[in-house]
């Protein structure tokens, strides 16, 4: 009887007598710093690290791929604006993840990769330990904004706090923090509970000469224009506020579209790559552009620059952005929040009568630009307008590179910041939408759509295993034009002979189902809404193949 009764009696578990593991201490501090979620595929060098997932509070999501974590993470962080956060297994893990850690990089998106790393008596030694790399860092350092690689277990707080502070201080981008396998049990000094997040920084203001000037220009100006970029997605109310009070027109690069509403009179959306908004920009006495590169993918691979013939306003969080790709009049290194908001308190009211001006301007700039479509796009137009219905006022459309994705960046109207994510800017990878749409349906309550070709979404197609483990009622449209039809198109312009772009596609329709999802595929853009409203119905994701004309 007394044997059974020691039987029965539950040692305490080892955080009630031992000092909490570093994986353990690692998972209460990213609870700390707001994280809920993590995307990452176990390995065997990673099997301590998950010792300290359960009861820590945080959701594992478990792609099929490193690089779908990846992509996955970056969803998450641009649906939410807080760090996307994988775990990755040393070697193979980090160079899997790679491309999607570039694209993160590439749009200053804030996402915090914690890999494995072989034990710290073998690093460098080479002595072909399984997934051992050389130089596992010199991996992600062209992409990464941090790196560190632990030395002890101790440095664990610190090095955290130096990673979000860079997240949300500065200029985000990806942080790749390894850990060797042998720190993972290392043991903590102290209890779980001391560890605590560092307090998130201030960001920095405009200095008062600055706004003085940028308000005395702006307030003289006669037809000045805003320019947003993706740096603003926190910047909606006073953007639109500033635009209101001087009458000017706002134009926004691709990824700003939707921060300002693009049904707001004087929101010219997505516009920059055409003549006439050139034109308009060109002639502005003052330009105010803010958190934006001037870079050619915000234009949508136009590469010649704007030239500016008035005075040039740049605000941007990175000084080096303030000088790139076109000098400034005045540079203003501060939050760009902030900034509008001491802009629009200082500017007067130009008028009810200067504002309708604008928007007749604005209105007969957006009615030019839809003449100037590319040669063969106007079949896809229909089903533009077909999105734009099926779409709900506050959803999120996530992007790849296809053909209706570009057309969708300059003709669907978004009205909410946060609602276009898109890879076909700055790094331009395929097989983006199909993870990063997951990441985004897993971070928002606000409904997601999808849209990838059929070239695009084989890169990641083992992705919707996952949205079906998680039961994501998202559509994902299947933009199926046989091929890589936008290189085509190139290729046809260029007189070069097609080569590696015509492609055999699979049954997308039979393949969802073998997935556990549903599918369905159309031909008319009149059947695109039904399609999406019954996706958004079910609990799981529904495949929508688009027979493109």
């Amino acid at each position: 009887m007394q044997a059974t009764d020691n039987h029965t009696k539950s040692p305490q578990t080892p955080r009630e007598t031992h000092s909490p593991s570093c994986a353990q201490v690692l998972m209460h501090l990213l609870r700390q710093y707001g994280v809920d979620t993590v995307f990452g595929i176990p390995g065997v060098h990673t099997i301590e690290l998950y010792r300290g997932l359960p009861g820590s509070g945080l959701t594992h999501i478990t792609p099929r791929h490193e690089q779908g974590a990846a992509f996955m993470a970056d969803g998450f962080a641009r649906a939410t604006g807080k760090p996307g956060v994988c775990f990755l297994i040393t070697g193979p893990g980090v160079t899997n993840a790679a491309t999607a850690m570039a694209q993160a990089y590439s749009d200053s998106i804030p996402m915090l990769v914690i890999s494995a790393v072989n034990r710290r008596e073998d690093l460098g030694m080479g002595r072909g330990r399984l997934h051992e790399l050389p130089r596992q860092q010199d991996v992600s350092r062209g992409f990464c904004i941090w790196q560190h690689a632990l030395t002890s277990a101790e440095q664990l707080p610190e090095t955290l706090a130096r990673a979000f502070q860079l997240m949300r201080g500065g200029r985000p981008g990806p942080v790749h923090i390894e850990i060797p396998i042998d720190l993972f049990p290392a043991p903590m000094p102290g209890q779980l509970d001391a560890y605590q997040a560092a307090p998130a920084p201030s960001l920095p203001g405009a200095g008062s000469e600055a706004v003085a000037t940028a308000t005395k220009w702006l307030t003289a100006a006669k037809s000045p224009v805003i320019l947003l970029g993706g740096g603003a997605q926190h910047c909606a109310r006073p953007a639109t506020e500033l635009a209101e009070k001087l009458a000017a027109p706002v134009f926004e690069s691709l990824a700003a579209k939707g921060i300002v509403d693009e049904q707001h009179p004087l929101c010219g959306g997505a516009n920059l790559s055409f003549d006439c908004v050139r034109e308009r920009v060109e002639a502005a006495d003052v330009v105010l552009a803010i958190a934006t590169e001037l870079s050619e993918t915000d234009r949508n691979l136009v590469r010649e620059n704007y030239r500016f013939s008035g005075k040039l306003i740049r605000v941007d969080i990175d000084p080096a952005q303030l000088v790139c790709n076109a000098q400034p009049d005045l540079a203003i290194c501060a939050d760009a929040g902030a900034t509008l908001q001491a802009l629009a308190a200082g500017v007067p009211d130009a008028g009810e009568s200067r504002r309708q001006t604008a928007a007749a301007e604005v209105e007969s700039l957006r009615h030019t630009c839809r003449s100037e479509w590319w040669p063969g796009s106007e079949g896809r137009f229909p089903w533009v307008l077909a999105l734009r219905d099926a779409l709900p006022k506050d959803g999120i459309l996530v992007t790849d590179s296809t053909q209706l994705a570009y057309n969708t960046n300059h003709a669907l109207p978004l009205h909410q910041p946060r609602s276009h994510i898109t890879c076909t800017t700055g790094y331009g990878t395929l097989g983006f939408a199909l993870p990063a749409a997951i990441g985004a349906a897993l971070a928002s309550p606000r409904p997601v759509i999808g849209l990838i070709g059929d070239g695009g979404i084989m890169f990641t197609l083992g992705e919707l295993a996952a949205a079906v483990e998680q039961q994501l009622a998202l559509p994902i449209l299947v933009w199926n034009n046989s091929g890589y039809g936008e290189i085509r198109d190139f290729m046809d312009d260029a007189a070069v002979e097609q080569e590696g772009v015509n492609l055999r596609a699979p049954d997308f329709v039979a393949l969802a189902r073998s997935f556990g999802a549903e599918g369905c595929r159309i031909e008319r853009p009149e059947q695109l809404c039904e399609a999406v409203a019954e996706a958004f119905k079910r609990k799981g994701p529904t495949v929508i193949e688009i027979t493109a004309p």
